[in-house]
């Protein structure tokens, strides 16, 4: 039997919102918002599990760790997700795919670093909200230039990321 006419808005609505919940995450990722990080994610056992980076099974343990690596001044981030792909398991799961170019300068350690990502999330609609209740990543791309005291760039990583970063 086809969608009713309401059924398909609310599926149209809640694509919207999946779309905005991941687009305020990566916004709250640049902006050194910790807050609005955690907000993002499921409070009953998230799931984070980024390429490079030890797996969290809790939005807590995982934002301690993003507070004191990308908070850090002279850390300047930015996550650039595009190419969403998302599909609903029913109407409180999804699942969703996306495409990320990471630019990140760090002034203590003297580097630029770009990497190619790719994003497999699930969510959870509660109480007539959606949250992030897995997200993992795996780095598709990596370029890092070492920048010396007379600001040259050279090109330390090309092509393979390395097996951890930070």
């Amino acid at each position: 039997m086809p969608a009713s006419l309401e059924q398909r808005l609310q599926r149209l609505e809640d694509d919207r919102a999946i779309r905005d919940l991941k687009a305020r995450y990566l916004r709250a990722c640049d902006a050194k918002d910790p807050d609005t990080v955690r907000d993002c994610l499921f409070p009953e056992g998230a799931v984070i599990a980024y390429d490079g980076f030890p797996a969290f099974n809790s939005r807590d343990a995982f934002v301690a760790v993003y507070a004191a690596m990308g908070c850090a001044p002279g850390v300047f981030d930015i996550h650039h997700g595009a190419n969403g792909v998302i599909v609903f398991d029913d109407s409180d799961r999804a699942t969703g795919q996306w495409s990320l170019l990471f630019h990140s300068i760090n002034l203590a350690s003297r580097t630029l670093t770009q990497m190619g990502v790719e994003y497999d999330d699930a969510y959870v609609k509660r109480d007539g909200r959606w949250w992030i209740s897995e997200t993992r990543s795996r780095r598709l791309s990596c370029l890092i230039h070492a920048v010396d005291d007379a600001g040259r760039p050279t090109v330390t990583v090309m092509g393979e990321p390395p097996a951890t970063f930070g």
